[in-house]
């Protein structure tokens, strides 16, 4: 499955299946790494119009790593 899709997926997941407050979304700022709360996320990123899925760093669910991006590649557990 690709990236993108992976993330749509968790996404998904979290805002119509489960609590998206349990979410955290760590994103590349310039340099350095931005985490936040997946609402926050949304609001921040307009929908990924400001801020692109490839910019996605890591994203946990009460400290679980659900999906974990490794330079140019991914990690999905």
């Amino acid at each position: 499955m690709t990236r993108k899709g992976r993330l749509k997926e968790i996404f998904s997941k979290a805002l119509y299946a489960d609590n998206p407050n349990l979410y955290s979304v760590s994103y590349r700022e310039f340099n350095s790494i931005v985490k936040v709360s997946l609402p926050e996320f949304l609001r921040l990123s307009e929908n990924f119009e400001i801020i692109p899925p490839n910019r996605i760093f890591l994203v946990t669910r009460e400290g679980k790593v659900l999906y974990r991006k490794f330079g140019t590649t991914t990690l999905i557990t």
